[in-house]
């Protein structure tokens, strides 16, 4: 092929190349970025809950009694009378020596900075007159406020209840510290037989403490409780006193009233019967004590266990009443053809499976001393032990203090079949 004839054939190709590719277009204007969209910034963090003081007891009390009253003193320059329904621990629902300390020093410091505020003893009496009624619990809690997990430390609760208006007038709650504490119970609730986490009487004080706030109306189960406590009150403090006979009477009085029907009143009922040495009546109250607790589905026997042994306490002035209450608690359940189970357990101190065993020995002993009582109940009966796990004084001391967690629960239920 010449030269000439070369180049045309190169052309002719460049020419068909050509036809075959798309004409270039005009390249589009540029465009702008969308604007990048707008986010909220978040909000600030929360500050942090302020940091609550624990104080040593004395110190405590005067806080939280400081607050309540000077917030009550600021609404009505008015003299009013005060009563004090006793202080008691939340958890197990008893007065204990340093509930009593509280109230004493309660007392004093009204007396000595509010003078508008006339105390006077929780009486029927003085309940008659419509006074500003003080409650009080205090509670062992740990650092975050949850309660029965540890004791580091205790949360006082105060609250004014004005029986005129209905209404809860003011609070006052502070934290003391664990140092210097005494939590024996006083000598009524060392020895009652019965204790029970759902009385009435106990939760619905506990609510009007712990449930409310300034303008709350006071909690009716309370309300319509009170005269009935007042009267608990004195024969309280009779018992406590050795004087029987007084207490006695007043136990029965309250037996006879509509908010009558508690444990601190059957208790009483029948320790006083007890120590009046009124056999036939102590076994009445002790069979009313049994119904009490069946109609529950569960109470708890504090029989005295001495620490590491599952057989009751030798001294016959405590465990002596311990064959009236279980032949009654026999007596009682055998016609209901209801089913037992005993739940032992144990305090604090010792390793938990040494816990755990010594909880079910107890658990078993209590077994065996109710068919003692009635042979055919033993086929109606279980038992368990759940150690230290379900402690609800938590001091491990292995006296009287935390005798309530050396106790006997039992539950009620349906047999099977």
């Amino acid at each position: 092929m010449t030269t000439v004839a070369r180049a045309a054939a190169l052309t002719v190709a460049a020419i068909v190349l050509a036809g075959c590719q798309t004409p270039p277009t005009e390249a589009p204007p540029p465009t702008a970025p969308p604007p990048a969209p707008v986010v909220a910034a978040p909000p600030p963090p929360p500050p942090p809950p302020p940091q609550i003081r624990v104080l040593p007891f004395d110190e405590a009390v005067e806080a939280a009694a400081g607050t309540l009253f000077s917030a009550a003193a600021q609404q009505s320059t008015d003299r009013r009378v005060v009563v004090i329904d006793p202080l008691i621990d939340a958890v197990s629902g008893m007065e204990s020596t340093q509930t009593r300390v509280m109230e004493r020093r309660i007392v004093d410091l009204v007396k000595a900075k509010f003078p508008q505020f006339d105390v006077q003893p929780f009486t029927v009496a003085s309940v008659s007159k419509l006074p500003i009624v003080l409650v009080g619990t205090f509670t062992p809690i740990d650092a975050k406020n949850q309660v029965r997990t540890a004791r580091e430390q205790f949360r006082i609760c105060l609250a004014l209840a004005d029986m005129n208006s209905g209404k809860i007038l003011s609070k006052g709650v502070a934290r003391s510290q664990l140092e210097g504490i005494n939590s024996t119970p006083t000598a009524f609730y060392t020895n009652s037989p019965m204790w029970s986490g759902e009385d009435p009487s106990i939760t619905s004080y506990v609510r009007t403490c712990q449930g409310t706030k300034p303008g709350d109306p006071i909690d009716p189960i309370y309300l319509q409780r009170i005269a009935t406590a007042a009267l608990v009150n004195e024969a309280i403090d009779l018992f406590e006193a050795q004087n029987y006979r007084a207490a006695h009477e007043l136990f029965r009085s309250a037996a006879q009233t509509p908010a009558g029907r508690q444990l601190r009143v059957l208790n009483g009922w029948f320790l006083s019967s007890w120590n009046l040495s009124r056999r036939a009546e102590a076994s009445e109250a002790a069979g009313r004590l049994a119904e009490y607790g069946l109609e529950r589905g569960s109470f708890s026997m504090m029989f005295l266990f001495p620490p590491g042994r599952a057989e009751f306490t030798p001294d016959r002035k405590v465990s002596g009443t311990y064959p009236v209450l279980l032949t009654e608690i026999a007596r009682k359940t055998v016609p209901t053809k209801s089913c037992l189970e005993l739940i032992g357990h144990a305090s604090r101190s010792g390793p938990e499976p040494v816990n755990e065993r010594l909880s079910l020995e107890r658990a078993n002993f209590v077994k065996g001393q109710l068919e003692r009582a009635s042979r055919p109940l033993g086929r109606r009966m279980t038992v368990v032990g759940v150690g230290s796990r379900e402690w609800m004084i938590g001091t491990g001391s292995d006296d009287l203090v935390d005798a309530l967690d050396r106790r006997v629960q039992i539950k009620v239920a349906d047999c099977p079949g």
